[in-house]
């Protein structure tokens, strides 16, 4: 059984803790809100972005872009966006499970995009073969690591090393809901327009400069979202782990109070009937 002095030992370890689990998701909650905004701001770009996909591609066939090629896939690259840093619950564990069931459900050879050291160091222990590692930010993702992810995945896609690229992150969907998502980036989708077939669509200066314009900007555009989802999912799972862990350790410091009251009133009366017994002993 616990003294009283290993009790009050438990307490003070338990208060340094909740005070560092406090201030985690004080931080984690002020990041959420940056981060969330951000999310906000680029989805009506890649909305409209995708709706002007779709009208171009209900106005009949495409010119053939190499960002457009379908070819049977034997080789595909799978980019995975998880932290560099733990503590934010199941966030991590959540998006290497899918992406894991994916890579063994998937008729083909991967290779592998890992973004932040959580997903690097668990691939690279299965023995993947891990073409690229980047580093994921405390403060969140930035534009110039959507670039260099774009840069080299479109490299090797139109090259032929490679012959589909898909992405595993987690949808922002709240700050106590984060959903993983498995989404295939090239070759890319062209989304249908909702108002169906509009006719032929006159392209100026040409078709083929519309689309090498506008699909690397699409292809960049899709990447960069999903790192912007990733990071709002990672800082909300983050708060919402540091929330419960803050109200544990309170609760265990009331229950490890109530507990040392316990005992220092049990150690009070015994040493109250230690001199009763004493006197009691001196009178006879």
């Amino acid at each position: 059984m616990a003294t009283l002095k290993q009790i009050r030992q438990r307490i003070r370890a338990a208060k340094n803790i909740q005070q560092i689990t406090k201030a985690m998701k004080l931080v984690a909650a002020a990041r959420l809100k940056k981060a969330s905004d951000r999310v906000l701001e680029a989805r009506p770009y890649a909305d409209k972005l995708r709706e002007i996909m779709g009208s171009l591609s209900s106005g009949g066939e495409l010119p053939s872009h190499p960002l457009l090629q379908r070819r049977e896939v034997e080789r595909a690259l799978v980019i995975v966006l998880t932290s560099d840093r733990g503590l934010a619950g199941a966030f991590n564990t959540n998006i290497l499970r899918r992406a894991s069931d994916f890579l063994k459900k998937g008729d083909f050879e991967p290779v592998l995009i890992t973004y932040g050291r959580k997903a690097s160091q668990f691939f690279a222990k299965r023995g993947y073969t891990i073409i690229s590692s980047v580093s994921a930010p405390s403060a969140g993702a930035r534009l110039e690591d959507a670039a260099l992810i774009t840069k080299g995945a479109r490299q090797m896609f139109e090259s032929g090393e490679v012959d589909a690229v898909y992405v595993v992150y987690s949808k922002f969907i709240s700050a106590i809901r984060q959903v993983p998502q498995t989404v295939q980036l090239l070759p890319i989708e062209t989304p249908q327009s909702e108002g169906g077939n509009s006719g032929d669509v006159s392209f100026e200066p040409s078709a083929e400069t519309v689309l090498d314009t506008l699909l690397p900007r699409y292809f960049q555009t899709l990447v960069w979202q999903a790192l912007l989802e990733s990071t709002a999912s990672e800082f909300g799972a983050r708060m919402s782990a540091m929330t419960s862990a803050t109200d544990n350790a309170g609760k265990m410091i009331q229950s490890l109070t109530l507990k040392a009251n316990r005992e220092r009133q049990a150690s009070i009366t015994k040493e109250i009937l230690e001199v009763v017994g004493g006197a009691e002993a001196l009178k006879s």
